[in-house]
């Protein structure tokens, strides 16, 4: 296995942390007779000579021995070493290395090269190996009538029904790498698909023809899918369909702990999943699959259906009022602390990170969610080890959904001896409800020191929620703020950037807020203290030599701050309009867009303004908010935009949809941004 391997010069090549002359030992481990050793050793495969997927010419020299390390059959573990080969034939090189000869199509051939190995390994009696052999063969060996019989072959003999689970998944992949031989593949599909096959084989086989296929889906899609689904759980609850690990306990590494963090029904997740990501588009299709799931009498199910909802709402606008609701039942059984169980506490926790992440569209689960907190003050304030306490879930949930039945129980929340650091910016989406809370917002704002590291921490959330109420009983604390931090504390800037904001709101009229705000005037919150004094006093005399003087400075941040302080003068800053068409011409698109829109309030002019919004509408999406508010203040001279705003309330995805990730307010946003767009279009 390991010939040759003290011939390669490992110290000149290089792994994630540096020189890889480690790594013989790590493929030596590999093959170690002790599961803990094995273990440690795979782990730092992956966490050094295959980092985060990268490929690295130390990574490149490991292929031939990891072949003969999986092709060996006195190894244990061998299922996870082919994992590894896929792994690194998918792999990319390190971006600073990325020259011919170190880069994923060198990593794709090393692979190739070894391919052979992966048709034997296909009939290994390892049922891991089997399973991870069929991806291999699929994506690494060049020769697809031959792959397709071999998975056929497979298909007819295979018994463990985690295999048939994976070639079937292995057969989706073929169409879609062989269309030329997708006609004969599609039919052992077609075959998976229907009695007398494992209910759960079914379901596989079905999302793999909605990926690759879905012109060969059923008529009658969901209701089959539900009932499969309820087959399948009826075989998990009788002990008939069972995925114990033959290996025990995991052991404490990386690649443990991941296998642990897996659902307690992973399979039944995946298979959903896949059907779920290839349905797409087909929003009434999902909503029906997920309203099947969640009705399931599986506790499991209904788990897996929640999670799958949060992709669904995220992604797709539609009217999702009947599943929120149901996802709003899960919470039901998590009103009975003692009688709670692992599975029930996993339904709630599930159920209530994904209400969290809905605002305002969670309002149909709203009195599941007040049932639950008002019953478990358990769960009020969730406290951690080694920070501070944060708002539990369902007040969160309930919070962020803008019911007033929130405002008392965060009441008793505010006056205990500890705070949740997180309350502050939950109240702001409760609107005028949470008024009854600003009195103790403004005592415990009056108690945040001064000097302190946690200063920035306790005083933001507070200040955001007292601007958000616009309470102006609460001057004297942000005086004493603005007043009392020293130059020299860490988190001063973002704590008077709060400050200022929340005195913006406020409004004239109020002592003592003048002077600290002209004093404000040369500090690197200038543009918003200038805004300040303008709601404050209204002289744009006093304040248009500072937004001009920042307009033209090198921060990026506080020349599209003075912009739009510019655009509320409106006339009274036509002095400024120099200035504001340089920013149009900005490389960054928010500057632009600020620019552009204080442009047109400035001088009453669409036409310049009109095309720099366009182009930034389509470059940007995360700018539309703010265009369309522009548009509502245009009127009539923003019609020739208002294609853009059409074709934006009618597109059936979320404006914020990316890949590789997303953020806790994307929906909340993208509904933000509907309602100005409705309020453009009433206009």
């Amino acid at each position: 296995m390991f010939t040759g391997i003290d011939e390669v010069d490992w110290a000149s090549l290089r792994h994630a942390y540096g020189s890889a002359e480690d790594v013989p030992g790590l493929l030596r481990g590999l093959a170690s007779t002790d599961p803990v050793e094995r273990a440690g050793a795979l782990d730092g495969m992956y966490g050094a000579v295959h980092h985060q997927g990268i490929v690295y010419d130390s990574t490149l020299a490991c292929v031939p021995f990891l072949f003969a390390l999986a092709a060996c059959e006195e190894v244990a573990d061998r299922g996870g070493l082919v994992e590894l080969l896929v792994g690194i034939g998918r792999g990319h090189a390190p971006e600073e290395t990325a020259e011919a000869g170190n880069g994923p199509g060198a990593a794709d051939a090393a692979v190739r090269a070894g391919a052979e190995v992966f048709a034997v390994l296909l009939g290994d009696r390892d049922t891991d190996v089997r399973r991870a052999a069929a991806e291999a063969l699929v994506r690494f060996l060049d020769q697809p009538a031959r792959v397709l019989g071999l998975l056929r072959q497979r298909i007819t003999v295979e018994r463990d029904d985690r295999v048939l689970f994976a070639l079937t998944e292995s057969v989706g992949l073929f169409v879609r790498q062989h269309p030329a031989h997708a006609p004969e593949a599609l039919d052992i599909l077609l075959m998976l698909g229907t009695p007398p096959y494992d209910p759960g084989l079914r379901l596989a086989a079905l999302g793999q023809l909605a990926g690759c296929a879905p012109d060969l889906l059923p008529a009658d899609l969901v209701p089959t899918v539900v009932e499969l689904l309820g087959e399948r759980s009826e075989q998990r609850r009788s002990g008939r369909l069972t995925r114990d690990d033959p290996d025990g306990p995991d052991p404490d590494t990386l690649a443990g702990l991941l296998r642990r963090l897996r659902p307690s029904d992973e399979e039944g997740a995946l298979l959903l999943r896949t059907l779920h990501t290839a349905l797409g588009g087909r929003v009434s299709d999902r909503i029906a699959l997920l309203e099947g799931q969640l009705t399931s009498p599986d506790a499991a199910d209904r788990c897996n259906g929640v999670w799958l909802s949060a992709g669904l709402f995220r992604e797709w606008r539609a009217d999702y009022a009947a599943p929120v609701e149901l996802i709003g039942k899960q919470l039901d059984a998590g009103t009975r602390p003692l009688l709670g169980t692992a599975v029930s506490d996993r339904l709630r926790d599930a159920a209530v990170s994904v209400l969290g992440d809905l605002f305002h569209l969670a309002a149909p689960a709203a009195d599941h969610l007040n049932t639950l907190v008002i019953a478990r003050p358990d769960l009020w304030v969730q406290r951690w080890e080694r920070r501070a306490p944060t708002l539990g879930g369902p007040l969160k949930a309930l919070a962020r959904s803008g019911d007033p039945r929130a405002t008392p129980v965060l009441a008793q929340v505010l006056a205990q001896p500890v705070v949740p650091g997180d309350l502050g910016r939950v109240i702001v989406h409760l609107g005028p409800s949470a008024a009854p809370l600003a009195p103790a917002l403004r005592h415990l704002l009056g108690r945040v020191p001064l000097d302190s590291p946690e200063t920035y921490d306790r005083a933001v959330p507070l200040l955001s929620a007292l601007t958000a109420l616009a309470d102006r009983e609460a001057v004297p604390e942000v005086l004493r703020l603005l007043r009392g931090m020293a130059d020299g504390v860490r988190s001063r800037p973002p704590v008077v950037e709060s400050a200022v904001r929340a005195l913006d709101v406020f409004g004239g009229g109020m002592e003592g807020v003048v002077p600290v705000l002209r004093g404000l005037l040369e500090s690197e919150c200038a543009g918003l203290a200038a805004g300040a004094l303008w709601s404050v006093e209204g002289d744009a005399s006093a304040v248009l030599p500072v937004l001009i003087r920042e307009l033209a400075g090198r921060d990026a941040v506080r020349r599209r701050a003075a912009a739009e302080v510019l655009a509320r003068l409106g006339a009274s800053a036509r002095v400024a309009v120099p200035g504001l068409s340089r920013l149009v011409e900005a490389e960054c698109v928010w500057e632009r867009t600020a620019g552009a829109c204080a442009l047109w309030r400035v001088t009453g002019e669409a036409e310049g303004a009109l095309p720099v919004l366009r182009s930034a509408w389509v470059e940007h999406p995360g700018v539309r908010g703010v265009i369309a508010a522009c548009l509502v203040d245009m009127g009539a001279a923003g019609e020739p935009l208002y294609d853009l705003v059409e074709a934006e309330i009618a597109a059936p995805r979320r404006h914020l949809v990316r890949s590789g990730g997303h953020g806790s307010q994307d929906v909340l946003e993208d509904e933000r941004l509907l309602e100005v767009c409705r309020e453009v279009r009433v206009g």
